[in-house]
């Protein structure tokens, strides 16, 4: 095989990569695109069951109060940033909570909050 026939084999090899890497990318990211809607109105109710999904998956997620990041924390009914904070500074203080009843000693935390999220409240999981 002479050296111009093997350069245009690796050539060929080379563009026929590129060109499976260009149509897989092409794929993966179609296969993450929202889909195109022929009104404004489809468009909304799209993005709104689309929340609705993502808020029912939320909130039937349970958060495990002695492990929970701030993050995590800040999912439940009631509980912003500072009371999620003064959850982990409680633990950090304190240790793990025995009971969910135990978070009414977090200051900012009343039997209402507890009540609002028991059903996603978790000690271990």
């Amino acid at each position: 095989m002479s050296a111009y026939n093997r350069f245009s084999s690796i050539n060929l090899l080379a563009n026929s990569a590129l060109c499976l890497a260009f149509i897989f990318n092409i794929i993966l990211n179609t296969a993450n695109a929202a889909p195109c809607f022929d009104n404004a109105q489809r468009a909304y109710n799209y993005l709104l069951q689309k929340e609705k999904l993502e808020t029912q998956a939320r909130t039937q997620m349970g958060i495990n109060i002695n492990r929970a990041s701030e993050g995590e924390l800040v999912s439940l009914h009631g509980i912003g940033s500072s009371k999620a904070q003064a959850i982990i500074l409680y633990r950090e203080m304190f240790g793990d909570f025995k009971t969910v009843e135990e978070l009414e000693k977090v200051k900012g935390i009343g039997p209402k909050t507890i009540e609002k999220n028991r059903t996603r409240l978790r000690l271990h999981e």
